[in-house]
């Protein structure tokens, strides 16, 4: 955060300073940046007391302070130094506007309806090697997330990732107006959140609104946009931004020629921007990465960085997020692919080729759960994983929930017999059967969307075979 006053920081979120001392400063590379879970907060942060549907900041404004805050942002009082404001959503985005006005940062937007994390963790890591550069934790990528990732910028940063999400029209366009991006990116439009947002189109309506956020070319603009997705393609048409494209397709400005996968599925490829080339081994896993790769080659190209050192920042960067393609070996042999952060069809579909790609040959168990907020076309979608487990090969295929019993119920119209298919109510019911059903060798995929709680089913298994990380 941006070197800010007490007083400064009170009169930007329109707060009344109460028992704090308004000379005391905050931020600074030095300094502090507002947080809101009190068991992170460390010296001179402000602690952003929000409640919540589980619990209520107010009740750890006291612990914040013993951990180092310098006042607590709160809406009712509190026994401590505090800013008093009437919504703490409202306090942290005027927060942010006002210091991301004030920085001189390259900011960079990043959203689709998959893929962002992944992006926004190798884009991080290669920018990284350029200049200092501040990204979200994990997904921070909401309402709340996105201004506290502005927040951690200060007035040493060269570039600033934000990754954008929406849950229905406008919310990318509020995202962009608190911190605008001079480069923007879109790497997909899929059916994630189709029964939010009622269509594939308004999706695409929603995700565009990032690059008509974008400055015109002659001001720096990039908008950043996936040759291979038609849908993204079109918003060329919606930017007054230059235009940079990346993807697998002939005539892409940067793209990937001589895909290969090593035996745990990490991409290898030849990287290709203009008339200049480089090697690049991927660490991370899965063939699908190698448009999160090009997305963050094309804006380190758009940041001025060399195609050499992207290429070498590639083949250095690793997954940074919890529960995505996460590759454990246990001690029995058996290959655990805990894919469980999240799920929609599209990366359903990545991570069964996967598995059947770093099997090669070996027994594979999918244990799948629910793909959550798909509305109307949820039993399809399910459906259709169930018939591509069967048209892949997966040997033992394990549909976990009521929303998710459609994938056994498409794999076994599919063909799937005697006992290759199943389904059980739950994850507790997935954990017991997986313990009768994973052998030694097996290659098990491990996928539901968050709200399933299928990252149980994973640690399960690898807490029964006693697992060394790979």
């Amino acid at each position: 955060m941006i070197v800010l006053s007490l007083q400064e920081v009170a009169e930007l979120i329109q707060g009344r300073i109460v028992g704090a001392d308004p000379r005391v400063l905050v931020g600074g590379p030095a300094g502090g940046h507002v947080e809101f879970d009190s068991r992170k907060v460390s010296d001179g942060d402000l602690f952003l007391a929000v409640e919540g549907e589980n619990t209520d900041g107010h009740r750890f404004a006291e612990a914040a302070m013993a951990a180092g805050a310098v006042a607590v942002i709160a809406t009712r009082p509190v026994p401590v130094p505090a800013i008093m404001v009437d919504d703490p959503v409202a306090a942290i985005t005027a927060l942010a506007a006002a210091c991301a006005s004030r920085l001189t940062a390259t900011i960079i937007g990043v959203t689709g309806s998959s893929g962002k994390t992944s992006t926004k963790d190798l884009l991080a890591q290669v920018l990284a090697a350029h200049g200092r550069t501040v990204a979200p934790p994990g997904s921070f990528n909401n309402e709340l997330g996105h201004p506290y990732t502005v927040l951690l910028a200060d007035e040493q940063t060269e570039f600033l990732i934000l990754e954008t999400s929406a849950r229905g029209i406008g919310h990318i366009a509020h995202l962009a107006r608190i911190a605008p991006p001079r480069i923007g990116a879109v790497l997909n439009v899929g059916s994630a959140h189709v029964g939010e947002f009622g269509s594939i189109e308004a999706i695409a309506q929603a995700k565009g609104e990032l690059v008509e956020a974008l400055p015109a070319a002659s001001a720096g603009g990039v908008a950043v946009l996936n040759a291979d997705d038609a849908q993204v393609l079109r918003m060329s048409a919606r930017t007054p931004a230059r235009v940079l494209t990346f993807g697998e397709r002939r005539g892409a400005d940067v793209r990937a020629e001589s895909v290969r996968l090593d035996d745990l599925a990490r991409p290898g490829f030849e990287l290709v921007i203009g008339p200049e080339r480089a090697l690049v081994a991927l660490r991370v896993h899965g063939e699908h990465q190698v448009a999160n790769a090009l997305a963050a080659a094309a804006i380190a190209s758009a940041c001025g960085m060399p195609v050499n050192d992207i290429a070498a920042a590639l083949s250095k960067a690793t997954s940074r997020s919890r529960w995505r393609m996460e590759i454990t070996e246990t001690a029995q042999g058996v290959t655990v692919i805990n894919d469980t952060y999240n799920a929609n069809p599209e990366s359903m579909r990545a991570a069964l080729k996967s598995l059947v790609s770093i099997a090669h040959g070996r027994r594979t168990v999918a244990l799948l759960g629910q793909m959550a907020e798909l509305g109307e076309t949820s039993i399809a979608a399910h459906d259709a994983i169930g018939r591509l487990a069967v048209r892949l090969d997966v040997s033992q295929l394990v549909a976990v929930g009521p929303a998710a019993r459609p994938i056994a119920n498409g794999a076994a119209l599919e063909g799937s017999w005697n006992g290759e298919s199943e389904w059980v109510a739950d994850v507790p019911a997935a954990i017991a059967r997986a313990a009768e059903l994973v052998e030694a060798g097996d290659v098990v995929l491990v996928k539901g969307s968050r709200s399933v709680g299928m990252e149980r089913v994973a640690q399960a298994i690898i807490d029964a075979g006693r697992a060394a990380p790979r």
